[in-house]
């Protein structure tokens, strides 16, 4: 118990430094992500590249196998 109550402290700290250090203040949706979430025809390309790359993928490597021969 004492254990596990001396960890938490130091996790709790840990954290709250590393929060005060991140130079975010919070409380603004979206201004912690990687991407720009104010235009929605952006965040559409955006996120069908993304995803769209990745979905086809396992395709065109299954074709490079089937052509390789």
């Amino acid at each position: 118990m004492v254990f596990a109550s001396r960890v938490g402290a130091s996790v709790r700290s840990l954290m709250t430094t590393a929060v005060r250090r991140s130079g975010h203040e919070g409380g603004i949706p979206g201004q912690n992500l990687p991407f720009d979430i104010r235009s929605p025809r952006k965040l559409a390309l955006v996120m069908g590249i993304f995803l769209g790359g990745g979905f086809s993928l396992p395709f065109f490597l299954l074709r490079h196998q089937l052509l390789k021969n």
